[in-house]
């Protein structure tokens, strides 16, 4: 399942004369999919290097490309938007916007418009340097435009550096935050997320198979929420969301610690983290010769959620219950036992959900009682959650 943050939002795109214009289509298609409606306006060099028929197919709207085509449709575009995306947006094109100057469609209903706006510049690396490019860039993020940074990679010129338009699931991220609720506005959240590690010897460990992503959903709902989010993740492939402070831990003790400091002054701790609840009793500073070990033993991993929970003066407290079979009376006992003021429980068998996996079934426990969700993402689970967080704090 796919939760659709933008659904029926309505999106007018702007495309300007870069190279990146062919990503239009597919960007398109990303809004879409998000469940909004998209209006395109082109400029006339958009129209080199990708065509108006391709866009309005992609769109399933007409496209918007002359001043005079339509009158009056720099104003009934502008007024009817929910969201400005320019992308790419060339140098030209900020200039412009950051000028006030208005001599064409995109530029005229850019002076009407009067909602959430978003550019994604796209150029030469030389010309993403420039110290007018850079002023002008820095004005309008004064104003509350939202600049997607470009990416640095093999420019279309054949030279290296930072000019390519950033990805599309850049620009859509950033479409959700400025379209999403800011119900957590100015809030400290902090979210934990992936497996620790364990290490017995210098090369082994115990660890389990968390990904992360229930805990990486969170850290970028929240973001999309107005929230100031700190991320401590264990081991993890995944790229932490833009915006969040990025902590990365290992073991338990890594994790214990970041959690303490991390806590001052925040609104919650999200433990989505999957801490290891055993550690070797000693660690061998080498390799283990396998041939003389007869046995490990074994001592409790630091127990974060409970020791947090035990604090007079705590933040909210979200903790996961991850059982292998429907055990929710263990979960609503960790409730109790913890101190915590949420749980969400997770049968890690059940079909799509677990370790790994993009879905999840939950049971969200409080002190009232049980709420069972049915199959979802987990960017669905992400925002059940944070609904209840949102309502228990105001």
């Amino acid at each position: 399942m796919k939760r659709k943050s933008l659904n029926e939002k309505r999106v007018l795109l702007g495309i300007t004369g870069s190279v990146a214009a062919y990503k239009a289509p597919d960007l398109i298609k990303a809004f879409k999919e998000e469940g909004a409606s998209v209006n395109v306006v082109m400029t006339d060099a958009s129209s080199h290097f990708v065509t108006p028929l391709s866009l309005e197919i992609a769109a399933g709207n007409k496209v918007y490309r002359g001043l005079f085509d339509e009158p009056m449709s720099h104003i009934s575009l502008a007024r009817d938007a929910d969201l400005l995306v320019v992308a790419p947006a060339t140098a030209n094109l900020i200039g412009k916007y950051a000028s006030g100057i208005a001599d064409d469609l995109l530029t005229t209903l850019i002076m009407a418009y009067r909602g959430a706006s978003i550019i994604a510049p796209a150029m030469n690396w030389r010309m993403y340097e420039n110290p007018t490019l850079k002023k002008n860039l820095k004005y309008l993020k004064s104003l509350g435009v939202v600049e997607v940074p470009p990416e640095e990679g093999r420019l279309a010129c054949g030279e290296e550096g930072v000019g390519r338009m950033a990805s599309i699931d850049s620009i859509v991220e950033a479409a959700r935050r400025a379209l999403g609720p800011k119900d957590l506005g100015g809030k400290k959240i902090v979210v934990t997320a992936g497996p620790t590690r364990e290490y017995m010897d210098a090369v082994r460990f115990i660890s389990n198979p968390s990904t992360g992503k229930m805990g990486y959903a969170l850290a970028r709902e929240a973001l999309r929420r107005g929230a100031e989010v700190t991320l401590i993740s264990g081991p993890s492939s995944l790229i932490p969301p833009e915006g969040a402070a990025f902590i990365s831990v290992e073991t338990a003790e890594e994790m214990k610690s970041s959690v303490l400091k991390s806590i001052n002054g925040a609104k919650a701790l999200i433990m989505a983290a999957a801490v290891g609840d055993f550690s070797p009793e000693k660690k061998s500073s080498g390799k283990m010769d396998k041939s003389k070990v007869g046995s490990i033993k074994l001592k409790q991993a630091p127990d974060i959620l409970a020791e947090v929970g035990k604090k007079k003066s705590r933040p909210f407290l979200v903790g996961f219950a991850a059982e292998a079979g429907d055990n929710l009376a263990r979960a609503k006992a960790k409730l109790k036992r913890k101190g915590a003021d949420l749980i969400v429980f997770n049968d890690v068998t059940a079909e799509g959900a677990g370790f790994g996996t993009d879905t999840n079934r939950v049971v969200i426990v409080d002190g009232k009682g049980a709420k069972k969700y049915p199959l979802m993402s987990k960017d669905e689970v992400a925002g059940a959650i944070l609904d209840r967080l949102a309502s228990a704090r105001g």
